[in-house]
């Protein structure tokens, strides 16, 4: 399995808390038909993304808020919301996951998850982001 797969998990199971729902990293992996096993270190990966968007769902969200101008968060697909969650996470609390990694997995989540216009935004919410967490 790779951490590409564990993210996706991840932003499965953000997307689930979103309507309270209690799916396991095993049962993501069931429904979504992925058969490979998952290794301890995609399991912990995929368990620190989770957890971490937990305890800073207060910063995370207010960063996405702020970037997304005129559109809230209650707006937006809750896809995209998932996946900026935790792209969010992973630039500003991750320090061994490159920025430009992060857009870029969100950005392939969007495209294979997300409506047709979800790449452009994601990448477009996440470069402001990026931009301000910079200090650019």
């Amino acid at each position: 399995m790779s951490r590409r797969v564990a993210r996706e998990v991840a932003m499965k199971l953000v997307f689930a808390q979103l309507f309270d729902g209690g799916d396991t990293y095993d049962a993501v992996l069931e429904k979504s038909g992925i058969d490979d096993t998952p290794t301890e270190d995609d399991l912990e990966f995929s368990e620190a993304l989770v957890t971490g968007i937990d305890e800073n769902s207060e910063a995370i969200d207010a960063l996405i808020n702020e970037a997304a101008y005129e559109w809230s968060s209650d707006r937006m697909s809750k896809v995209d919301y998932s996946i900026l969650r935790i792209a969010v996470y992973e630039m500003c609390y991750r320090d061994d996951i490159p920025v430009n990694v992060s857009i870029n997995e969100a950005v392939e989540l969007a495209k294979h998850f997300g409506g047709e216009k979800s790449p452009a935004f994601i990448n477009g919410l996440l470069g402001t982001i990026a931009r301000k967490t910079s200090g650019e």
